[in-house]
């Protein structure tokens, strides 16, 4: 395959840069909306704010793709009476990784403050357990850029409780191919369908079945893709799980027959690994004991169609992540031809 990696990198550097926690999505659908308009693709955006772009095939037989640009986050939860804001976090990041790191409040009438997460013990010459103290919300705060000494010259900014709070993703891309940066999980994948979509435009390729890429809005939080009817198979572009027991790697397209939300359509993900066996594809075939996807968020909801799970090896999720471009290319390449 030929694919346009620079496309892919740009899109994907710029999106990350986007903030989108779930329920704090409008940016960042207009700016795939408007990747969509480039390529004259048709699309909806549903109540709840998912993106669902339109690709027609030579069949009616329709198949979806889902990846979700939701990211994981937190909100304010309250200030304390010296100014310290307290947080709730907004999907599962993994505490500990959030101690240190910069952040940004968004007010309601979209203010920005700088901040830092940090230990209630954040002071090594300080507290005897700066080192030992548990990293949770009970224990962390925001220490907020600004002069502030009292809980009422926080709220004289505009801060309030229900405020967003958006994590740094520190994004960087090595000469050496690999793409590390905090929510890879999923927006690494919106810029693979997109890769994938210029690929098929370039080359002037009408794919065998009509594709509904959906873009949604609230994975992190369970309810991503939860209703998208008229569909006869599905599957979840999102992140393969790296660790203990498992085979993938961040130069592989990972594919999941079972989650912990039980197990995937057996058909539908035989034929992914065939194809990935039979085109040589570098693959993985993993369960993943914590994870659930849009496809599970779907199937839940009541629709009917065959649902798989698949996606680039990526390292130490809902932290630090990194992926390889290998592995979001051979990704790609298992979704080509799948379509075609």
């Amino acid at each position: 395959m030929n694919l346009d990696r620079d496309y892919i990198l740009n899109l994907a550097k710029e999106i990350l840069l986007i903030p989108s926690p779930s329920g704090f999505t409008k940016e960042i659908a207009k700016r795939i909306e408007t990747e969509a308009d480039k390529f004259n693709l048709e699309y909806i955006r549903t109540k709840k704010g998912n993106t669902i772009i339109t690709y027609n095939g030579t069949t009616d037989y329709t198949v979806g793709l889902s990846v979700h640009v939701d990211t994981l986050g937190a909100m304010v939860r309250s200030v304390s009476a010296t100014g310290e804001i307290k947080f709730t976090t907004i999907g599962g990041p993994i505490w500990p990784t959030l101690d240190g790191e910069y952040c940004t409040i968004i007010t309601r009438d979209n203010k920005s403050y700088t901040g830092t997460f940090l230990s209630t013990s954040p002071a090594a010459h300080v507290f005897k357990d700066a080192k030992t103290k548990v990293r949770d919300p009970k224990n962390m705060y925001v220490r907020i850029d600004e002069i502030v000494k009292t809980k009422e010259d926080v709220l004289k900014l505009g801060i309030e409780v229900g405020n967003f709070i958006i994590i740094d993703p520190k994004t960087t891309i090595t000469k050496s191919g690999f793409v590390k940066s905090r929510f890879l999980d999923d927006k690494i994948n919106v810029a693979s369908i997109f890769g994938l979509i210029k690929y098929l435009k370039d080359n002037n390729i009408t794919p065998k079945y009509t594709i509904k890429f959906i873009i949604s809005t609230y994975e992190e939080v369970g309810h991503g893709a939860s209703f998208i009817p008229e569909l006869d198979e599905m599957i979840a572009v999102d992140m393969g799980c790296i660790g203990d027991d498992l085979t993938c790697t961040e130069y592989d397209v990972s594919i999941c027959p079972k989650d912990s939300s039980g197990p995937y359509d057996y058909e539908l993900t035989n034929k992914l690994v065939k194809i990935a066996k039979d085109k040589k594809i570098n693959h993985a075939i993993d369960i993943y004991p914590y994870y659930s996807s849009d496809v599970s968020a779907a199937i839940r909801g009541g629709n009917d169609f065959k649902g798989a799970l698949l996606g680039p090896g990526v390292h130490a999720s809902h932290g630090m992540e990194r992926t390889h471009v290998k592995g979001i290319e051979n990704t790609i390449e298992l979704l080509l031809n799948y379509i075609i």
